[in-house]
Formats: structure tokens, sequence, C-alpha cells
């Protein structure tokens, strides 16, 4: 990747990661939701999953990104940003699955929170299973032998790559998830990429680490489905 990014040149790989994760970005201004057209939401994402559904609402408009197949469909019934939960999984053809609207948060500036964790090899058999699929290394705190948090990073493109924190029980209320993501974010934006941090809006927690980490809520949104079962 390039060098790290500031001021202005942050902002434009922020509309970078945008395009290419959904296909095109900024939104069109004179429809309410901007539906695209793209592979890439046939080809696999971060995990070896597909993700058949992505979308983002920034507050001047929203864009949904789906397989080129279903657009039309989608189009036809992509009245609104807020009710596009109810109506995307019937149009995309999965009709049991489960769409959600969720925070989109992006960091220009962590905060300077000390270092806390150090990178270690998601098969290191000290770690919990959910960080194993994010591959490469994952940024830890170890009490010991014992894992205590600790952040795994999905890069869903070589502009933007997403944050993923878990704390054990036993170890929450010491700051840890905040500063771990502070300095995770400092790693991203070394490698010259924009942090990004989604949560469910319901997750105060979450919040808070994000938050605390330098990431503010502007009111964005994003959009998700569960990925789209393999054969």
């Amino acid at each position: 990747m390039g060098a790290p990014l500031d001021g202005p040149a942050r902002s434009d790989a922020l509309d970078a990661f945008l395009r290419t994760w959904l296909g095109e970005w900024p939104p069109d201004a004179a429809s309410a939701v901007t539906v695209v057209g793209t592979d890439a939401r046939t080809s696999p994402g971060w995990d070896g999953a597909v993700h058949d559904v992505v979308g983002v609402a920034s507050l001047s408009g929203a864009i949904v990104s789906v397989p080129p197949a279903v657009a039309a469909a989608v189009r036809e019934v992509a009245r609104s940003w807020q009710d596009l939960p109810r109506v995307l999984p019937a149009a995309v053809g999965r009709p049991d699955a489960a769409a959600y609207l969720g925070h989109f948060r992006w960091c220009a500036t962590p905060t300077g929170l000390p270092d806390v964790g150090a990178w270690v090899p998601v098969n290191d058999p000290r770690l919990p299973d959910w960080l194993r699929p994010f591959g490469g290394e994952a940024l830890v705190v170890l009490d010991g032998d014992h894992y205590a948090a600790g952040v795994g990073l999905k890069r869903h493109n070589e502009f933007g790559i997403e944050i993923a924190i878990g704390t054990d029980p036993a170890y929450r209320g010491r700051g840890l998830a905040a500063r771990l993501c502070a300095q995770a974010a400092r790693h991203i934006i070394a490698e010259g990429a924009v942090p990004i941090y989604l949560h469910d809006p319901a997750n105060i927690a979450s919040a808070r680490t994000a938050d605390a980490a330098g990431f503010p809520h502007l009111g964005w949104q994003v959009l998700g489905m569960a990925p789209e079962p393999g054969p």
C-alpha cells in the first residue's frame, strides 16, 4: 500500500474504498436509493464467503450493491433506505434471509490511547476460534497464555480495512477494546488505508469503544445480509 494518509487524501481513500466495495460512489442525489449491480457481489469477500447485499447511506444519499442479475428486481422495490431490510431478501431471491442496518464509522485521527496489544498469527493456539477466519495476524492482549482481548482485520479491499473486536468477559471494563481499536486504526492508516468500524446501533458498549478510539458517529449507516450459503 501507499504512504500514510492525511487530510484530503484520507477522504479520497474513503471514496475509493466505497467505490471499490459497492461498485459506485457517491450516490445519485436524485434517487432515494441508488441500486448498483456489480460482480463484486458474486465474488468471495474478506472471509471467502459471498456477501451478495451491501449498502451504505451517507447524509447525502444511499447506495445498495447487489449482483447484476437481481439489480432490476431490487430497483423495483428500493423505495426508501429504511424499508430495504424488509424488501431486499425476496428481491435478491433469498426470502428467508435477514437484512439489517448498522452504524458505519471511519477514523480520520485515532485517539492517543497507548498501545496495548501485540500482533500474533491467528492460528496461535492461545487465540479464540472467532479470530481464525480473518487470516494473517490478529492484534491481541494476552494475560500470560490466556486471551484477554483482540482485533481481527477484515481486508475488504486495499483502500479500507474493517476492525472487529472481541473481549473476554473477565477482562471487560478495563478499556482494552478502545486501546486496541485505536492501535489497529493507526496500523491501518500507516498501511495507507482507511480504518472502518461497523456496529449494531443497540450495542452501546461497541459505540463507546468507537467513540473512545476516534471513530465518531456521523449519521452514516451500513446495510448487510447474512452471507450467501455455500454449495
